[in-house]
């Protein structure tokens, strides 16, 4: 029998496989001569290169389609570790409000994400920007509320651990995040773009990390006969959240 949880791949097989899908979008781009590659000296002169905001790469064709398909998995499999995180931590923490609101920030962050993906920015550019805020903003947020919860809660004495490299990977999302949008002000748009890319592959390093307590948990969805009455029903309910607390 398996010492641990196959839930706990789920965190980690996001993480590269969102991340996978966004540097698959970069890099078609890139050969349509859409956007210029990182790096590169960017100039925007009589319709070359656009500079390769994670926007900008998938707003066109085929690109846009490959970036709309995986902005819309990341947020639909995002929402469900959100879920299972806030399932997790439900019988545990002495706050609730704080697992109930991070679990609603990021499920807000998520339908910015379906924003971001299926409204290009030259196409709607005030509701691709609303979602881009949503996002990168309220995923901030969460992931300050998680560190912090992973060290108040402290499952199987690994709080400490994990909440520091929480703490870290929280800590580099906002330092990047910051002068992003100064730089981007200013005009400086490769190295805006460059921490762009940061933030967003720091995101899902965040995300690996749930593998941690996952390993210790199996969730499942409990299915009953209701055939025995509301009283029958009630008793059954009882007996589940009595003997499997963090199920689904």
């Amino acid at each position: 029998m398996l010492s641990f949880s196959l839930w706990a791949f789920l965190p980690p097989v996001y993480a590269v496989l969102t991340a996978a899908g966004l540097w698959t979008v970069y890099f078609v781009a890139v050969n349509d001569g859409r956007i210029a590659p990182l790096g590169s000296k960017y100039r925007r002169r009589n319709g070359s290169f656009y500079p390769p905001y994670i926007s900008i790469a998938g707003n066109f064709p085929p690109a846009s389609c490959i970036f709309s398909e995986i902005m819309n998995l990341a947020a639909f499999v995002g929402f469900i570790i959100a879920v299972l995180r806030y399932v997790q931590l439900r019988h545990k923490m002495d706050k609730q409000w704080l697992n109930v609101g991070s679990l609603v920030a990021f499920s807000i962050a998520c339908f910015g994400m379906t924003l971001v993906g299926n409204v290009q920015l030259y196409s709607g550019e005030m509701i691709h920007n609303f979602g881009t805020f949503l996002t990168f903003g309220l995923g901030t947020l969460f992931c300050w509320v998680q560190s912090y919860i992973t060290v108040r809660v402290n499952l199987k004495n690994e709080g400490r651990k994990a909440g520091i490299l929480r703490f870290l990977l929280s800590g580099c999302i906002t330092v990047c995040m910051i002068p992003h949008i100064a730089l981007m002000a200013q005009g400086f748009h490769m190295q805006a773009a460059q921490l762009q890319w940061a933030v967003a592959m720091f995101f899902l390093a965040f995300f690996g990390t749930f593998a941690i307590e996952f390993r210790h948990n199996r969730f499942s969805i409990v299915c009953t006969d209701n055939s025995g009455g509301p009283g029958s029903y009630a008793e059954t309910l009882s007996e589940v959240s009595r003997h499997q607390p963090d199920q689904l």
